[in-house]
């Protein structure tokens, strides 16, 4: 995702994945192929949650950590601030446009469809 490092976003993906609130036990569990200390998992909880990427609450002595957003409004996110950063988002957007698939187009434009529907 725009603005997360590799590890903070396989430590969203982990949490997205999970659907329930996770301890940093069970997000470390879940980064799979990777040797990470407990420590390091913890501390990268703690920037995602100063960053409000998560959510957490104190379960006794330990957190349960939980994603702020849903995946796919992080990656709507991320499109707008890849545009907001390109210097030029109407051209940036109009390029993505002419190059979309058949299917990404019907889905841009029953997207738009029902957003003119709701004004």
């Amino acid at each position: 995702m725009f603005g997360l490092g590799e590890l903070e976003s396989a430590i969203m993906d982990v949490l997205w994945r999970t659907q329930e609130p996770a301890k940093v036990r069970d997000v470390l569990d879940g980064l799979t192929g990777r040797k990470l200390a407990y420590t390091t998992v913890m501390t990268v909880l703690d920037n995602l949650h100063r960053k409000g990427w998560v959510q957490r609450e104190l379960d006794g002595k330990a957190y349960l950590y939980q994603p702020a957003v849903g995946r796919e409004e992080a990656a709507a996110r991320t499109v707008r601030a890849v545009l907001e950063s390109s210097g030029d988002p109407e051209a940036a957007l109009l390029h993505f446009a002419r190059t979309a698939s058949e299917r990404e187009t019907e889905l841009l434009r029953s997207g738009l469809r029902r957003k003119s529907r709701r004004r």
